[in-house]
């Protein structure tokens, strides 16, 4: 299911394909928790602003949420929590498509054409997969973690997306996403879109407010240190107030020796945007070096998250309804990427 969207001219043969300057973006983003700061501040930002800038596509991979999500009535629910919070950051539901894995059975159907492309051999060799399967090798391990890259090759290729943004933990999945497609085109002529990885604009570095070498993730072992964006007023002003900082009062922006401030002053530095400011800068030009004026950043910090994440809050409910309308343009897209792909291997 999508939303309504502007209706765009139907895929161009490949013979013309070059003669189109639009480029099509596939995001997705997975429904395993609440959006929290770092989520909104590193990737979402950038979602909203990008949705001007080319054919967006946002995907909520609930069936890629299934590895880690087994608990009845948790994934729906989470599902239409995620959309909600999408639309009120910022996505235009006249300009940017979101949709939702599960309810596209072409996904599905697509991703074991995907298994039957790509060898054992290169799905053993997923860094992911090494990593997760053995955090839990004492526990249950999904068979959906090994062939997740395939699924992801498929989310991919449906829509014909020519780039793909993404961190450097996705990187190497891009890349058997594109083997899978080289390979395909090669054994049954040229079908499918060669995506490439591209690294988004730069979004703040949210670190947790308790473990500042640690990214602020929904995995955490405790809340403390992650600031939900449907958190009230009071639990934002506890959480920056008891953020993990150091004992010198100083007010400078290093990474290596100063993580927790430089935490704080890096999530202040995103409120200059649109025109960005280093966070070095806001160091050296806004505040002394004194425990007094570092009070006042981390209350700053309060102001700014309070403002930027109540605003979302608020219009949730309001668009949930909007979620449930169709888009012609986005089935059609579907449809034709699977029937070329079906044609081609006779099935």
């Amino acid at each position: 299911m999508a939303l309504h969207r502007r209706e765009l001219p139907h895929r161009l043969p490949r013979s013309q394909a070059s003669f189109c300057s639009v480029t099509r973006v596939l995001s997705c983003i997975q429904p395993t928790g609440v959006v929290h700061l770092g989520n909104h501040l590193g990737a979402l930002r950038n979602w909203v602003s990008g949705q001007h800038e080319a054919d967006v596509f946002h995907g909520i991979v609930d069936l890629h949420a299934l590895t880690v999500t087994d608990t009845p009535g948790v994934l729906g629910r989470q599902t239409l929590e995620l959309a909600a919070m999408l639309f009120a950051v910022g996505l235009d539901p006249d300009i940017a498509t979101v949709f939702v894995q599960s309810h596209i059975h072409e996904h599905s159907e697509l991703a074991w054409i995907m298994e039957c492309t790509v060898s054992f051999g290169e799905l053993s060799r997923m860094t992911q997969f090494k990593d997760k399967s053995a955090k839990r090798e004492a526990d249950f391990v999904s068979a959906g973690l090994f062939t997740y890259p395939a699924l992801q090759a498929a989310d991919i290729m449906l829509y014909d997306a020519n780039e793909v943004p993404v961190g450097d933990d996705q990187r190497q999945h891009i890349e058997i996403t594109r083997d899978i497609a080289i390979r395909f085109n090669h054994r049954f002529g040229e079908t499918l879109v060669v995506p490439k990885a591209v690294h988004p604009a730069a979004g703040a570095r949210v670190m947790d407010l308790q473990d500042p070498l640690a990214k602020m993730s929904k995995s955490a072992s405790s809340d403390l240190g992650i600031v939900y964006l449907t958190d009230d007023n009071a639990s934002i002003e506890k959480k920056f107030k008891r953020a993990v900082t150091d004992s010198d009062g100083v007010v400078r922006f290093d990474r290596d020796s100063k993580p927790g401030v430089s935490n704080l002053l890096e999530i202040l530095a995103v409120r200059s945007r649109p025109t960005p400011v280093p966070p070095s800068s806001l160091s050296s030009s806004q505040f002394e070096s004194d425990t007094t004026n570092f009070s006042k950043t981390q209350q700053s910090l309060h102001v700014f998250s309070v403002r930027e994440m109540i605003v979302p809050v608020k219009w949730l409910h309001k668009h949930l309804p909007v979620f449930t309308r169709q888009s012609g343009y986005f089935r059609e897209l579907e449809r034709r990427s699977l029937t070329t792909v079906r044609r081609c291997r006779h099935v």
